[in-house]
């Protein structure tokens, strides 16, 4: 049983717990988790997948994610924005994707309000929120680790008055843990402050 602290994986090297599950997890705990992520396109990715997760488990996305990918053009906020009512109800006959109605016009309608931002608006808005590092302490355990924080509420509270669906705090800062605006690799991890 894990006290909530970094744990040596297969290969001995010490990660952050909840990465030692599956392989899928390793993977992108090792090479994706808190790296720094750029640009409109990409960013809304992450956003949608963070906002498919809610509910269930990341693990379930993760395997997903290339699914998701071709269903939604690849995330293209312009092509995106261009989604028919026939191609939402294609979408929710897809079975590699997560077939919620609710989560689907969530994504076609977020893509239709990006579309009318000037280039580089979604990434300026986002990373307008990273708090400064030297203010947040380093987690040693998992317990360390919030699941929401002051700028999470910021950040959602500012996609939201700009006509962005289905984000609230907890998603927020779990786009902000995986995008890399925060460093919540536990203090003992191989991936705490890993090169980029």
């Amino acid at each position: 049983m894990s006290d909530g602290t970094a744990l040596a994986g297969p290969d001995g090297v010490p990660r952050c717990p909840w990465a030692l599950s599956t392989e899928d997890y390793v993977a992108y705990h090792d090479e994706e988790w808190g790296r720094p992520v750029h640009g409109d396109d990409v960013l809304y990715e992450r956003l949608c997948l963070e906002a498919f997760q809610s509910g269930l488990s990341w693990i379930t996305i993760l395997r997903r994610r290339e699914g998701f990918r071709a269903a939604f053009s690849g995330f293209r906020i312009a092509e995106v924005a261009a989604f028919t009512e026939a191609d939402q109800e294609r979408l929710l006959a897809d079975p590699g994707i997560i077939r919620n109605r609710a989560k689907i016009e969530a994504t076609v309608a977020n893509a239709r309000v990006l579309a009318e931002w000037s280039p580089g608006d979604l990434d300026a808005l986002i990373w307008s929120h990273a708090p400064d590092p030297a203010t947040r302490q380093v987690p040693k355990t998992l317990a360390d680790v919030p699941a929401v924080t002051p700028e999470s509420t910021a950040l959602a509270k500012a996609l939201k008055k700009q006509g962005i669906r289905f984000v609230g705090p907890t998603t927020a800062y779990a786009l902000m843990q995986a995008c890399g605006l925060v460093d919540d690799h536990l203090e003992t991890c191989v991936a705490r402050g890993a090169p980029l």
